[in-house]
């Protein structure tokens, strides 16, 4: 709810106020040629482009054959979700501790899931600096009102808590990680959304990683910074480009804003791919979020039929591109893993950013992921909601904040977990 009125709130904002930020002409094509100043053209690829899809997945097949040597694949996507993200990073640390954590060969990662990505994308011993960062420690500062200059700058909270928030953790060893890995075939993939499109790029993290210096960190962090800056909640990233030596500006957003999370690019979905790549392999996908909640009434006022409309929306999208992933790895032989806050946590929601909540969050995440109660089939997870719901409205739960709120796999059988995080 407080997340769809601020939505609506900034919307006023922008229909009345007046900005003063300058920025260069966006590309006035769909599909062209423009790079960011610096940077390979493959550094990224607009999602909706056919060419550029078949062309990176026959790179990413290539890559992906010579990392996986003779095992299955390890993929794991990560939503966004905001606040949620204590969630997916708390299971990414209890994943360790349970002794039975993949290496991953591909990391995704949506807004705040973008946020987590390089960490679990870098490996357990990397665990100290994902627990610091996302187990609240940083949250009660993280949301600072902007002030009357909202009315002149798009943003209802300024972005710098935000950009030295991702700033402080992208190290120039972390860079130089990621690049080594990279190099290995692995894969670390990260979506934002160019508003000027109205349409997701993905960007391989690996291939700016590998460019190393300023620009390789600044993008990098850009990226990361995009990737969960809330359109009208926080400042867009402004990405510098350029084609055939004209400099245009694109527009960067909330990746959340076109995709809830992705294993791949949506037109991989109906591309004919390599199937003897994909079977057997490995799909893990956390959600940092729930998938619709406890009905209560909705109050009879427009705000509050936005706001519930809003919501509505978010979470059907996160519900077809479940669908649609776990279509993808039936077509494939693939095994997909789920797990999602179960809608009896009593989670305060996207922007409720403060230390004690997220804190909780995150052991809650990491208790479930060390007991191996984390991870659901998708049937599992639907049967999960539904015993839920049919005891909430027969009255025998008691209200949300008051309910003992089991792990997400509260089942006896529990899914068979892939070997240890080796080589």
């Amino acid at each position: 709810m407080k997340t769809a009125f601020i939505f609506i709130l900034a919307s006023f904002l922008a229909l009345t106020g007046c900005t003063t930020v300058r920025r260069e002409q966006a590309p006035e094509m769909m599909l062209n040629a423009s790079t960011p100043v610096g940077f390979r053209p493959d550094v990224r690829y607009l999602s909706s482009d056919p060419n550029a899809v078949k062309s990176r997945f026959s790179e990413i097949l290539k890559r992906l054959r010579n990392t996986s040597k003779n095992r299955n694949l390890n993929i794991l996507a990560l939503s966004g979700g905001g606040a949620g993200g204590s969630f997916g990073a708390g299971a990414v640390v209890g994943m360790t501790r349970n002794g039975k954590r993949p290496q991953f060969d591909i990391v995704t990662g949506v807004s705040a899931g973008a946020l987590i990505a390089p960490f679990a994308f870098l490996g357990s011993q990397w665990d100290a600096q994902l627990d610091d960062n996302f187990s609240g420690k940083h949250s009660d500062n993280f949301l600072v009102l902007r002030g009357l200059d909202m009315l002149s700058r798009p943003g209802i909270y300024r972005s710098e808590p935000l950009i030295k928030f991702v700033n402080d953790f992208v190290t120039d060893n972390m860079i130089k990680e990621v690049a080594a890995q990279a190099a290995l075939g692995r894969m670390l993939l990260i979506a934002t959304t160019d508003l000027d499109k109205e349409e997701t790029v993905i960007w391989d993290m690996g291939l700016i990683a590998a460019r190393g210096g300023k620009a390789a960190h600044d993008l990098f962090r850009d990226v990361l910074v995009a990737s969960a800056s809330i359109p009208g909640v926080f400042e867009p990233i402004i990405v510098p480009v350029e084609n055939a030596g004209v400099r245009h500006d694109e527009m960067h957003v909330d990746a959340s804003a076109t995709v809830p999370f992705f294993v791949a690019p949506a037109l991989a979905y109906v591309l004919p791919l390599d199937a003897k790549v994909f079977k057997g392999a490995n799909i893990f996908v956390i959600i940092n979020g729930q998938l619709g909640g406890i009905p209560h009434t909705t109050e009879f006022d427009t705000i509050s039929i936005l706001s519930r409309s809003f919501s509505a929306v978010l979470n059907h999208m996160a519900k077809t591109q479940i669908a649609l992933t776990s279509a993808f790895a039936k077509r494939y032989g693939m095994n997909l893993s789920l797990t999602l806050i179960p809608i009896e946590y009593p989670f305060k929601g996207p922007l409720e950013f403060h230390e004690s909540t997220s804190r909780e969050l995150f052991k809650y995440a990491s208790d479930c992921a060390q007991q191996g109660k984390l991870w659901n089939t998708l049937e599992q997870s639907i049967a999960h909601s539904e015993k839920t719901l049919s005891k909430e409205s027969t009255n025998n739960l008691p209200t949300k904040e008051q309910a003992m709120v089991s792990c997400p796999l509260d089942e006896a059988e529990m899914p068979t977990l892939v070997p240890t995080e080796s080589r």
